[in-house]
């Protein structure tokens, strides 16, 4: 079994691009069939789709959450949420050999590489969570609250948190431009400038 969630792993890992600006308030943006279809989806949707995944292979799986701080983000990126905090950022938890591990299927191996970040491996032995520096040894992910593990997707708690940490004028903001663009925030991850904070 560690080596079906393996699998699984690396093909949402890297056959998933992470997108932060990826719609978020509805509950079929983490719905497996929409995300696999859009390519795309930010840490909780590619948790989530890793989740179902795991469970339609016989995996015990589910999901956890935890507040980061992100010291390599993108200007852009910070910009848009108005501070380095990645509130409630989505991993995969499997049952493997009797003990929960963690699973981090967030960034892709080409966002990795821009960022000079190792891309996170797994081997379903043991957890795994954001490094804490980057191969130039400078700070790259810092986590600093454990939200523990869920079922399914807690949307109502994300989005409280969401507007707690941000400012609900900011969420109500984004919201208004997926839905005047028709599902698409107008931005691309890919092609921003890395922040160092």
């Amino acid at each position: 079994m560690p080596r079906r969630a393996i699998k699984l792993y690396y093909a949402v890992r890297d056959g998933i691009w992470y997108d932060p600006y990826y719609p978020f308030y509805l509950p079929e943006h983490y719905r497996a069939s929409n995300v696999l279809k859009s390519g795309r989806g930010y840490c909780v949707c590619k948790a989530s789709l890793l989740c179902a995944l795991g469970r339609a292979s016989g995996i015990p799986s589910r999901l956890a959450f935890a507040d980061v701080r992100n010291h390599l983000a993108t200007t852009q990126l910070i910009e848009h949420l108005g501070n380095d905090l990645f509130v409630y950022h989505g991993m995969t938890e499997f049952y493997l050999d009797g003990k929960w591990i963690k699973s981090t299927p967030a960034f892709n191996r080409e966002l990795c590489e821009r960022q000079s970040v190792e891309p996170l491996e797994f081997n379903g032995l043991e957890d795994s969570v954001f490094q804490s520096y980057n191969l130039e040894k400078e700070q790259f992910m810092e986590y600093v609250a454990d939200h523990g593990s869920t079922a399914d997707v807690p949307l109502k708690a994300i989005l409280i948190a969401w507007e707690e940490a941000y400012g609900k004028n900011r969420v109500d903001s984004w919201i208004a431009r997926i839905e005047k663009t028709g599902g698409s925030s107008g931005r691309d991850f890919s092609r921003e400038k890395v922040w160092k904070g």
